[in-house]
């Protein structure tokens, strides 16, 4: 440890570069995955603007439990719904497990209003939030 602060005191240029460069990722990142909204927003969302929620997961994890309203479009066939969500007025919601790959099918759609659920569906549940089972 104290070699790496006598790097430092030795090469002032190469670490404060090494700073920017860290910091320019995670903003970058952070763009690049698109706006979130976080689960308590999205119920506000929904209601105040018929945001049209879209679950990325596989159908057998969507009958396990999802989100009231939520429409299901796996993502290995957004593909084929590109005209339809682009074209769409309501805003959209890209739901996923996680929040990443929500981010990339937001990305790949290219609507204007649309957003990724902060931390999936893991957050949902983390936040005690209610899903609905399939029949």
């Amino acid at each position: 440890m104290e070699r790496w602060f006598e790097f430092m005191g030795n090469h002032p240029f190469l670490f404060g570069t090494l700073a920017v460069f860290v910091v320019l990722f995670f903003l970058l990142e952070g763009q690049r995955n698109g706006r979130k909204i976080s689960p308590q927003s999205l119920g506000i969302l929904a209601k105040a603007k018929n945001a049209m929620l879209i679950d990325l997961r596989d159908a057998k994890d969507f009958r396990e439990g999802h989100i009231s309203g939520s429409r299901n479009i796996p993502y290995s066939q957004i593909t084929k719904h590109l005209d339809e969500l682009k074209n769409s007025e309501r805003p959209l919601v890209f739901i996923c497990n996680l929040g990443q790959v929500a981010g990339s099918a937001l990305q790949q759609v290219g609507h204007a209003d649309a957003y990724r659920l902060d931390g999936g569906i893991s957050n949902w549940k983390a936040q005690g939030l209610p899903l609905v089972k399939a029949k």
